[in-house]
């Protein structure tokens, strides 16, 4: 059993060494099971991906396909993003599809849309049981990539509480990344989705340009 776990290991690694080595990467948004909207803000990624490669010179893939927790395909994007308002379940097989990819690489962002925390929190515990969320300070390297941030910008107004971003970081790696009262994703849409102001959503996609080279950079 360990040794066909250490194959399936090196398999999902090689897989995503081999996107990580193309000249176009291609991202992908994370579909989950337990009644929650993960197709929540559509043009949100695609928008982020544009914003990266006319300002960044970087060269993403605008096609940004749903991917299911439990799939093989997760290993065919080094960056997943998942967002929603609600519920979320991940079976045993999920959780432990979606451990394989970010220990083997892989790079997951979690934005709650507003109503995700709870369940969210739970969840996660169970892809890493032995890894606590933790704050990720202001001085870490995540809001000091192209762009400099003191802590996540406040895109949308809820419950009065600051935003903050949180981390699963294993033997010194962050491979998850869980940004709360910020409706980060929000930023990303259409203008005309929620009619933000455009100071607010540039902020949002610079702060999501930074996420987008962490996670390449690592």
């Amino acid at each position: 059993m360990r040794f066909a776990k250490s194959i399936i290991t090196l398999i999902a690694l090689l897989a995503v060494l081999n996107v990580q080595s193309q000249s176009s990467y291609q991202l992908a948004v994370l579909k989950y099971g337990g009644g929650g909207d993960y197709y929540a803000n559509p043009t949100a990624l695609p928008n982020l991906i544009k914003f990266c490669n006319q300002n960044l010179e970087t060269n993403i893939s605008t096609e940004t396909p749903y991917v299911e927790v439990g799939s093989p395909d997760l290993f065919l994007h080094p960056y997943l993003h998942m967002t929603g308002h609600g519920n979320v379940v991940f079976s045993a097989a999920e959780a432990e599809n979606l451990r394989t990819y970010l220990m083997s690489g892989g790079f997951l962002h979690i934005d709650d849309n507003y109503g995700m925390d709870e369940f969210i929190r739970v969840e996660i515990q169970k892809v890493f049981p032995e890894n606590q969320l933790v704050e990720l300070p202001f001085t870490h390297d995540i809001f000091h990539q192209n762009y400099d941030f003191n802590g996540l910008p406040k895109i949308h107004e809820h419950d009065g509480k600051r935003p903050q971003a949180f981390g699963i970081i294993v033997d010194g790696r962050l491979v998850c990344l869980y940004t709360y009262e910020t409706d980060l994703s929000d930023g990303w849409e259409n203008s005309e989705v929620h009619n933000d102001e455009e100071n607010k959503r540039i902020q949002a996609l610079k702060m999501g340009a930074n996420i987008l080279m962490y996670a390449f950079m690592q």
